[in-house]
């Protein structure tokens, strides 16, 4: 199993074909996608998820990344990861979904510093966006917290649940993440420890 970033509470890796379980967990969790467009998941939309990320993983040219988000203490699957890459003009989006029950530790800011961290540093993007419903404040605060800036509001973009969605949209530059972050990745994890209450 190789482990793709790490700090020190949890390690970001490729999926697996037996992780559909504990993915389904998460997927069919009707608290924890509440905001996303799809979901809550039965088996087979968790079964066809992963067989799709496994898919993606064998492209030559890839442009999508699914990654599990697993708590070190437990050694399980708390959430998963994504990375979108527009492999044109080096433009990524990421996406996270945390299980509620896991909620309040800190792990998306965890996830999503580890995610940015490989996206600038070994990817090498030039610039790294977010979405999220204006209503969706966890997911608000992790965005600002890692250092994203709020680039405004597009209107009624998403269709969610049968209703149209506002997106806030975030983004962090490559310039800005190297001025907070690069060398630091003691301050990665000062950043996370002292943010134990957040998302």
């Amino acid at each position: 199993m190789e482990i793709l970033e790490e700090n020190e509470r949890i390690f970001l890796r490729e999926i697996a074909p037996d992780d559909w379980a504990p993915l389904h967990e998460i997927a069919s969790d009707e608290e924890a996608c509440k905001f996303q467009p799809w979901g809550p998941n039965n088996e087979d939309d968790s079964k066809f998820f992963v067989n799709q990320a496994m898919r993606d993983r064998q492209k030559r040219h890839r442009s999508r990344y699914v990654f599990a988000i697993v708590e070190k203490e437990s050694n399980q699957i708390v959430g998963n990861i994504e990375m979108n890459i527009r492999d044109w003009d080096g433009v990524g989006e990421i996406g996270f979904i945390i299980h509620s029950g896991h909620w309040g530790k800190g792990l998306a800011t965890d996830a999503a510093l580890l995610i940015m961290k490989h996206s600038f540093e070994k990817c090498e993007l030039h610039r790294v966006a977010a979405t999220c419903s204006p209503e969706n404040k966890a997911s608000i605060k992790v965005l600002e917290k890692i250092g994203m800036v709020k680039e405004g509001v597009l209107r009624q973009d998403l269709l969610v649940k049968g209703e149209w969605r506002d997106s806030c949209v975030y983004s962090i530059l490559r310039e800005e993440w190297y001025e907070k972050y690069v060398n630091t990745d003691s301050q990665l994890n000062r950043l996370t420890d002292d943010q134990n209450d957040s998302a």
